[in-house]
């Protein structure tokens, strides 16, 4: 069964390749085949958002299956402050170590609770990571330079997760915040197949391998609901509702957070996207999506769902929003950008 597992995640990851360099040729057999404009949009927005975000789901499924093979839950003891603050601040920064972007986050936070990372540090982490990490403050720098939205995003990125993560890891039993399958045996949950220390490396390679196939497919689901969601939103609403309110301090806010959560764009290259609004919206809209979208979308909302169960799901959802929403509009009648 470990063998057929492992092959399965092998050939997940052979087909994920293959699709990846195949995306090019698909829109052109599409436009081929004559479908009607709407559904041919439809396919190449899905697969634009699904091959854009799996890549990064395999690189966050491949670090959980290692954690949870070569990191134990006196290894997170050691290595957290002992005060919930400052192990959540360090959560927060946790995306310098593990650089995922909002689909790969799911399934490390998932492993890592498992080993005792704090709730709140977990939230934290989970929100910050996909902009709190090399790649995506390279590429923000790339778009933006050492300009105040640049910083504005890193700065308030960080008081949101703080913050939500503050909150929504209050003292409280872990079984009404996570699913099940997250948690640990010792709290009720399913124990996790890895190979056990004393056995060899390579043993103890394929025992990670196989549970990270394990991850890449139980969190995959929810990313390929996610982005046909996405994708439908994309195709069928029109946007350019959105764009009319771009001048206003409030509106043009509300307006960038619904098209960041529509949208489901990687965090990775986000920053390209907001810098074509730069003209139309104003500075503090610019900040809530870049703020926003990376922390919560479409696709991640369903990941969440695997991860805490719905009612926290909910409430992160709000709070990040009105987070959000309400620095856009303390830039936009504050701050003259």
């Amino acid at each position: 069964m470990t063998r057929r597992r492992l092959a399965t995640g092998l050939i997940a990851i052979l087909a994920l390749v293959l699709g990846t360099l195949a995306l090019d040729a698909v829109s052109p057999m599409a436009a081929a085949l004559q479908l009607p404009d709407g559904l041919q949009n439809f396919l190449t927005v899905f697969l634009g958002i699904f091959i854009e975000a799996a890549p990064f789901l395999l690189f966050g499924s491949l670090a959980s299956g290692l954690i949870a093979v070569f990191v134990s839950a006196d290894d997170i003891a050691a290595v957290f402050p002992r005060g919930r603050l400052l192990a959540t601040v360090a959560g927060a920064l946790l995306g310098i170590v593990f650089p995922v972007c909002e689909c790969g986050v799911v399934p490390v936070v998932r492993r890592l609770s498992q080993k005792g990372l704090p709730i709140s540090a977990g939230v934290a982490f989970l929100l910050a990571a996909p902009v709190i990490n090399p790649v995506v403050i390279a590429s923000t720098y790339a778009a933006f330079g050492f300009s105040p939205i640049f910083w504005a995003r890193i700065g308030f990125t960080l008081v949101v997760a703080v913050a939500v993560g503050m909150v929504i890891g209050t003292p409280t039993p872990l079984v009404r915040v996570l699913r099940p399958r997250t948690l640990g045996p010792v709290l009720g949950g399913a124990p996790t197949p890895a190979a056990p220390k004393s056995a060899g490396l390579g043993m103890r390679l394929q025992s990670a391998l196989t549970i990270a196939a394990d991850d890449f497919f139980d969190v995959g689901r929810y990313l390929v609901v996610g982005s046909l969601l996405a994708s439908a939103l994309q195709t069928f609403v029109p946007q350019a509702a959105l764009v009319a309110v771009g001048r206003d301090g409030v509106t043009s806010v509300l307006a960038l957070q619904i098209l960041a959560y529509v949208l489901s764009v990687c965090s990775t290259v986000d920053a390209f996207l907001a810098l074509s609004f730069v003209n139309t919206f104003t500075a503090g809209s610019i900040v809530a999506f870049l703020i926003f979208g990376p922390m919560v979308d479409i696709k991640s909302t369903l990941m969440f769902l695997g991860l805490f169960r719905g009612r926290v799901v909910a409430y992160l959802l709000a709070l990040t929003f009105l987070m959000a929403l309400l620095i856009g509009v303390f830039v936009n009648f504050n701050l003259a950008w």
